[in-house]
């Protein structure tokens, strides 16, 4: 029979079209795409969770597609053979003895498209990185590359070999020795001990009631719906044909618990870190949080106490093993939460002007409901401040009995009295932060309740009232830091010098924007009144100013005032001058406030303004949806405190960002964000939906907010009935070129007709990740916590160079130094200025080739190693343990710590693929060294470039018009300086970066060595040297690994 080749990769869910984003209602309206659907769940009725399981499901077998070179593809259907001894697949050309492989001659089961076929084949865009591995046997390290159905199916043949590999001919009496498992006796005590606490002891045949049973299940596993293991106890009986269907036996027990409470994808996870055991040792575990966690300066001490605090069966916590349910706590534990715990409490510099920050602002806070008719409350003002807003809007106007009251002028919303917001902001003003709060007072007044207002506020602010003006000569604000317990007027203020008890200035008022949209009238005209000087004085660092243009602003705007803009012209700004934005709001504060399209308290878009540097973004806190999820999300990056540093290429004096990029950021090292969406569990039915009853049928977007370039979204498959538990087993990948400013956000949805409805979501800053395996607690469309409802993820984050797609990595390394790009300085056409930046570019050539020369030696060996992009040199060696074994079981390759850089040395003759290996890892130790030894002398020598070129700072418009220069040539020699300046400090910060990067590479193979017996001296060899990798210098300016709590 003639092989012939099948269909070439899954139908992914590519090629969605892009759609609008949540609204108010969460739905998602207007818009089409290609719905893709799952049945990996329906693989067997019973959950995977042994060895066991997986060889029974090799046994009976399934269909995989083969990969050839050259974009063939076979379908076959391949089967373990009962005896355990061979795998074999029909049909096949081959003779039936041919067409099959020795489990004694398989070396390696590899994962993912790890391999020279899957990364040179035409269809590797086609094929899932998930469903894909590679059998690898033989003398001459052949390779069986295949793809199967779903991930599920893969985890199967992946885990059933291994083991097989494992325990070879002892694989039989390994499994059966399992089944007395930690699960199995810890689950037996829990069911005796409820035994003997109702009184049953000596009884245990007789069982314990449904409701009990019930409990004991809910007491482990507490999302799981008690009306769903009560049916699955009554259908147990039904199968048994038991009537008294009011008693559980320990049998029945265990057996729902195993089908509610079992997490094959966990099980699959912990198999391959345990070599295949049935629960992790502290070695184990040690690999496992260093290798994928990211966690630094484990011991086996430190897994031993994670034992202890997860473990639930007594026989693990004696023997120092996580079984299957202890790893299962530990992963949904807040340890294992998305977010970094460090950015719970404040962890920024606050001790930098205030127009550095973004700030949390609220819109017409008052309002709770609608912009024209809705009520005016202080509750408004109770939430915001609570959530952590740190900019709170009063509109006051002239109330009865002389009393200044609060609300939108020229509508129907009602008044609250001036005295009663003024108590609720004295009593919570610094409830959830202790910041600078800003007060936007817009006043209304006459002169007579003015003086009203003055002493309300004297009396209840009192001394947390900021009325110290700014130094003459200071050009920028104080910090957060100085003026923390302070409270900021923003209003009108009179001009200096004014010695009358009164003044003339520009009324300032939103609401007659708003009167204008509903009534489809002329606004009244602004105009002049009457400031009571009192009042203007209680106004110091906020004055408020109306905004003409930025080449005014530039010339006469003073540090202390401030400008608020429509929405309208924000946008219009950040389109048609995105670079003079974003310079202007370095110097200055900004307020942008919602247009009159937002009459129904909908929100803008902040991020849309984030991007020019805006530092207020007024948002109606009153209406939940994507706009408030971003927002919450953001400001929870600085423990909450309402104050959030903006991106340092938007704080530097000088330096080129443009708001509305497509492409990299000038100085900024684009980052590879790798997130794989493997399960679902527990959840809800979308609110107000009955239609189907408790059946949902998930799926997850997973969404990148930031500048236009970063901005793009990607969907899993729908999960057919199934919100317990659901599959997904996807992953992504998303270049970000300015991670400072970009977000993550998870939307879960069920799959309808018509209207997918919005079941929950969760948003997270980049910088907030945690690498690794975690749980995302997802929230409702109000931002309340869904109980128990989360997503498990798997997040990684790595430079462009080393991640992306591995066949394309490997063309680029070949082309060399003729296909890579260098950072271009422009030119200013004033010669003495371009002298100097001349003399960068042969460093700047120097520092990209060490760079990239590290970086692609880097992937090379990766690829070789036969693991992920997104794997670090630690799992790479790790990986190079299992594989690097002899006929006698001795290693074939040792690394020699002595030295600073790990050397690796053969023991003995190498097969090919080995000796590849050697040699790319000596690529990369080169490449290393030139970066550590070398990297220091080209920094400097950029540096002092920069500090050169900065000496012509000041007078570079004067040099600009001696040369010629007039008009935009200008204004283009301005901006080509700002372009140059930011390409020095960036690609000296990547070099500086590239060299930490280095020192993490060699401490990552060290720990590795060692944990994989890979060190001269194996065993025998003491953790001082382990211990004294810490003392490995490392640059400022990065991020370390993370340390175990």
């Amino acid at each position: 029979m003639t092989d012939k080749p099948g269909a070439g990769g899954d139908t992914d869910a590519k090629g969605i079209p892009r759609r609008r984003s949540i609204i108010k209602d969460g739905s998602r309206a207007g818009r089409e795409r290609k719905k893709t659907v799952s049945f990996s769940s329906s693989l067997s009725e019973r959950k995977i969770s042994s060895a066991a399981d997986c060889i029974s499901a090799m046994v009976r077998g399934t269909e995989l597609r083969k990969v050839r070179s050259n974009s063939r593809v076979y379908q076959r259907y391949y089967l373990l053979e009962s005896g355990l001894q061979a795998l074999r697949w029909e049909p096949s050309k081959k003779e039936s003895d041919k067409a099959r492989i020795a489990v004694s001659s398989i070396r390696e089961v590899r994962t993912g498209r790890n391999t020279e076929t899957f990364r040179t084949n035409g269809i590797y865009d086609q094929i899932s990185e998930d469903c894909a591995f590679s059998i690898i046997y033989g003398e001459t390290y052949e390779a069986l590359d295949l793809v199967a159905n779903s991930a599920e199916v893969a985890n199967i043949w992946v885990t059933g070999l291994r083991y097989l590999i494992l325990y070879g001919k002892h694989a039989m009496d390994m499994i059966a020795s399992s089944e007395d498992s930690l699960r199995l006796v810890w689950l037996a005590e829990m069911f005796s001990s409820k035994v003997v606490s109702n009184g049953q002891s000596g009884r245990e045949e007789e069982g314990i009631s449904l409701r009990s049973a019930v409990g004991l299940i809910k007491s482990v596993n507490p999302g799981v719906r008690s009306g769903k293991v009560e049916r699955r106890f009554k259908e147990l009986h039904r199968i048994k044909e038991r009537t008294s269907g009011d008693r559980v036996t320990q049998e029945e027990f265990i057996e729902v618990f195993h089908d509610l409470c079992t997490r094959p994808e966990i099980y699959f996870l912990l198999v391959q870190f345990s070599s295949n055991k049935e629960f992790l040792d502290t070695k184990d575990l040690m690999k496992f949080l260093e290798a994928e966690q990211g966690v630094a300066q484990v011991t086996e001490d430190t897994s031993l106490e994670l034992i202890q605090s997860h473990e639930p069966s007594e026989e693990g916590r004696r023997q120092g093993c996580l079984s299957l349910d202890g790893f299962t706590s530990y992963l949904t534990s807040l340890e294992c939460h998305l977010f970094d715990p460090e950015h719970s409490q404040v962890c920024q510099d606050m001790s930098q002007p205030l127009s550095h920050y973004y700030i949390n602002s609220s819109h017409n806070t008052y309002l709770i409901e609608d912009q024209f008719r809705g009520p005016t409350d202080i509750t408004g003002y109770i939430r915001a401040l609570k959530m952590g807003c740190r900019c709170v809007e009063v509109d006051v106007w002239d109330g009865p009995d002389d009393e200044p009251v609060v609300y939108t002028g020229y509508t129907l919303t009602s008044p609250v009295v001036f005295r009663c917001v003024l108590d609720v902001i004295g009593r919570f003003s610094f409830a959830a932060s202790e910041c600078p709060l800003i007060l936007c007072l817009e006043n209304h007044c006459s002169p007579r309740q003015q003086r009203v207002m003055h002493q309300h506020l004297r009396r209840i602010l009192g001394e947390r009232l900021y009325t110290e003006p700014l130094r003459e000569g200071e050009g920028y604000l104080p910090s957060p830091h100085a003026l923390r317990g302070k409270i900021l007027l923003k209003g009108q203020k009179l001009e200096e010098g004014c010695g009358e008890t009164e003044g003339d200035v520009t009324d300032e008022d939103e609401g007659a924007e708003m009167f204008q949209r509903k009534t489809l009238t002329p606004a009244p005209p602004s105009k002049r009144f009457q400031l009571l000087k009192e009042l203007s004085d209680l106004v110091t660092l906020c004055k408020s100013v109306r905004f003409t243009d930025f080449q005014k602003s530039f010339s006469t705007q003073k540090p202390w005032e401030f400008c608020s803009f429509n929405e309208t012209l924000a946008v219009r700004c950040a389109s048609e001058r995105p670079g003079d934005f974003v310079n202007y709001n370095k110097r200055f504060l900004s307020r942008v406030y919602p247009s009159a399209m937002h009459i129904d308290s909908s929100n803008m878009n902040p991020q849309d303004l984030w991007k020019c540097g805006c530092q207020i973004v007024a948002m109606n806190y009153q209406t939940p949806g994507l706009m408030m999820d971003l927002n919450i999300a953001w400001f929870r990056q600085n423990g909450n405190c309402g104050y959030v540093l903006r991106p340092a290429i938007m704080r530097q004096e000088v330096s080129y960002f443009s708001a509305n990029t497509r492409d990299s950021v000038p100085g900024v090292s684009p980052q590879l964000l790798h997130v794989k969406v493997i399960s679902g569990q527990n959840l809800p039915r979308p609110s107000g939906s009955g239609a189907k009853g408790d059946v949902v049928d998930p799926y997850v977007y997973v969404e990148i907010h930031g500048i236009p370039a970063d901005c793009a979204e990607r969907r899993t498959r729908t999960v057919v009935e199934n919100g317990d538990n659901p599959i997904f087993d996807e992953s992504f990948e998303f270049q970000i070129n300015l991670p400072e400013l970009a977000m993550v956000r998870f939307v879960v949805l069920d799959d309808e007709f018509i209207g997918d409805e919005f079941i929950g979501q969760y948003t997270i800053p980049l910088e907030c990740l945690q690498p690794g395996y975690r749980h995302v607690p997802l929230q409702s469309l109000t931002g309340e916590d869904l109980p128990y409802a989360r997503l498990f993820v798997h997040v990684a984050l790595t430079n462009r160079r080393g991640g992306g797609k591995s066949h394309k990595r490997g063309l680029s390394v070949r082309k060399a130094r003729r296909g890579r790009e260098y950072a271009a300085l422009r030119d200013l056409g004033v010669k003495a200025l371009d002298d100097v930046f001349k003399m960068a570019a042969p460093s700047l050539k120097e520092a990209t080739d060490m760079r990239e020369n590290m970086q692609n030696s880097v992937a090379v060996f990766r690829d070789l190693c036969g693991v992920s992009a997104v794997a670090n040199l630690m799992q790479c060696v790790l990986a190079l343990g299992s594989r690097v074994a002899g006929a006698d079981g001795a290693p074939l390759l040792l690394f020699e710590l002595k030295e600073q850089y790990p050397s690796m040395e053969s023991q003995g003759p190498l097969p090919d693929v080995l000796r590849r290996v050697v040699s790319t890892y000596e690529t990369m130790i080169q490449a290393s060294r030139a970066v550590i030894e070398l990297s220091d002398g080209v920094y400097e020598r950029i540096l002092q470039i920069q500090t050169t070129a900065m000496e012509f700072h000041e007078k570079l418009k004067p040099m600009a018009v001696k040369e010629g220069l007039k008009g935009r040539k200008v204004t283009r020699a301005v901006e080509s300086f700002s372009w140059n300046i930011t390409i020095l400090k960036g690609q000296a910060d990547l070099l500086k970066r590239a060299k930490t990067e280095v020192q993490e590479n060699i401490k990552q193979v060290h720990y590795a060595a060692l944990t994989s017996n890979l060190s001269k001296g194996g065993k025998g060899e003491t953790t001082n040297t382990r211990r004294s990798l810490d003392a490995l210098p490392s640059m400022s300016g990065t991020a370390p690994a993370r340390s175990f709590p």
